[in-house]
């Protein structure tokens, strides 16, 4: 199961990309599973050496007991040191964001796809939205 953060791929130029772990919460990851997971206006900063994902939605599961998660809380992601020194390099001198691509499982462990964005002006979003248009006009098209 795949939750994609299709909002990114729209509003950011994606640079590169990184897999990360998510350090969770019993219940958390029972809810990852159902697949009650919004990525929707979430982003990731390195803080005091270690990457947090912010505002990521993750529902309460319905069958957890007063140990249930908040669901917008911060979640440290796990990443090598090299890693997040060459990501906040990117960071500080390109001005890029951190931004969840999407969240999905890789054997049992639930990994996030990191990717380091530049922000897109309106109309490099047009130019989107152009090309969205032609691809499908060309595909439905009846000769």
């Amino acid at each position: 199961m795949e939750i994609v953060n299709r909002k990114a791929k729209f509003n950011y130029f994606v640079v590169s990309s990184y897999e990360a772990g998510i350090e969770l919460k019993g219940t958390e990851i029972k809810s990852i599973r159902k697949g009650s997971v919004s990525l929707d206006d979430a982003y990731a900063r390195i803080s005091k050496g270690e990457v947090i994902l912010t505002n990521m939605y993750v529902a309460r599961y319905e069958q957890g007991n007063r140990f249930n998660h908040d669901e917008r809380r911060e979640r440290k992601l796990l990443l090598h040191k090299r890693e997040i020194v060459k990501i906040s390099k990117l960071i500080t001198v390109n001005h890029y964001t951190l931004i969840p691509l999407k969240v999905y499982f890789k054997g049992n462990k639930a990994k996030v796809l990191l990717g380091v964005c530049k922000g897109k002006k309106l109309y490099d979003k047009r130019e989107t939205i152009k090309k969205r248009d032609l691809e499908r006009d060309s595909r439905y098209k009846i000769k």
